[in-house]
């Protein structure tokens, strides 16, 4: 198998910006994920980002994930769990309102890193966008308005830790699907892996690399470039060692932002006749998709078909 593709950023400033664009194209195309090293977040920032992370879950989340999972999960089971994930998650959202000063049982550093480390991972996201943008042939931004709705884009982390699994054949931390939304941020543990990629019919490893940010193409940007760029299926497989840390930043459309494929990308594949993807509102999509996350993202879209007739176009039909 080829080498997963990873981008060194600062490359876009100089003679190698073609060739990194074109990377960057390819692995859109082709992989749906990309690792991103020289990215402008400071590796000093992500090692305490790590670290504190790492002790809020000794601290605060082992135990708990001991009594509601562990201790249930693999009960004299035999055969596959497959409605169930062997994973320790909370939910930070950052935009349009933050709710990190609601969350409990954050100590005050670590909700002050994670505010500074998410006003950084927006700033990227952007940048990722524009980058998109260009490939694409669409303006500067294009992505962005898209995305906006009426008060701005939905952007929140995931924070996981995957345990020790005593029985991982029977398991997986995270049950395969694609992400729904945009685009999406991971900060993983450069140490334990177990995170996978479907590609063609093999599950290929992301691999872990010290201070590099994953990226990944959701549901959203398959619709807007009427499936140029793919969604891809992933998982993460769960370990009999070590304690594996992942934090997901999903940079999202708006609740009422209206998800359609970008014209100027239609009339480009007029002769060619594809298939369009559906025009709906972010937030109907989200209803859907909470209870087919781990269902083949082809029937979401056929049944957003059915809503298509009632959406309105967006603010930005003509750009």
């Amino acid at each position: 198998m080829e080498n997963f593709p990873v981008i060194n950023m600062k490359n876009l400033n100089g003679n190698k910006r073609a060739s990194t664009m074109e990377h960057i194209k390819d692995a859109c195309e082709n992989w749906g994920f990309f690792e991103l090293v020289n990215h402008g977040i400071p590796h000093e920032m992500m090692d305490t980002v790590e670290r504190l992370t790492k002790g809020h879950y000794k601290k605060c989340m082992e135990q708990r994930f001991k009594e509601l999972v562990a201790s249930k999960a693999l009960e004299g089971v035999q055969a596959e769990v497959t409605d169930m994930d062997w994973e320790s998650t909370f939910f930070l959202r950052h935009l349009p309102v933050s709710n990190i000063s609601q969350v409990p049982d954050l100590d005050d550093e670590y909700r002050t890193l994670m505010t500074e480390f998410a006003v950084r991972l927006e700033k990227l996201a952007e940048e990722l966008l524009d980058l998109l943008c260009e490939n694409l042939g669409l303006g500067k931004g294009y992505l962005k308005k898209a995305f906006y709705g009426s008060k701005g884009p939905n952007f929140g982390t995931k924070v996981s830790n995957y345990p020790p699994c005593p029985k991982p054949e029977l398991i997986k931390g995270l049950r395969p699907h694609t992400d729904a939304g945009g685009i999406i941020l991971l900060f993983q543990d450069d140490k334990v892996s177990g995170l996978q990629l479907l590609k063609g019919d093999q599950w290929i490893d992301v691999p872990p690399m010290k201070h590099s940010i994953v990226a990944n193409l959701g549901d959203q940007l398959e619709v807007i470039t009427n499936g140029k760029y793919k969604s891809v299926l992933h998982r993460v497989i769960a370990q009999t060692d070590g304690n594996r840390m992942s934090l997901a930043s999903f940079y999202n459309p708006g609740n009422d932002a209206v998800i359609y494929p970008a014209p100027a990308l239609l009339e480009k594949e007029a002769e060619e006749r594809k298939e369009v993807y559906p025009k709906f509102v972010f937030d109907d999509y989200m209803k859907l998709y909470a209870g087919l996350k781990f269902q083949a993202k082809e029937p979401r879209f056929e049944l957003m078909k059915n809503v298509e007739a009632n959406v309105t176009m967006g603010p930005i039909a003509t750009a």
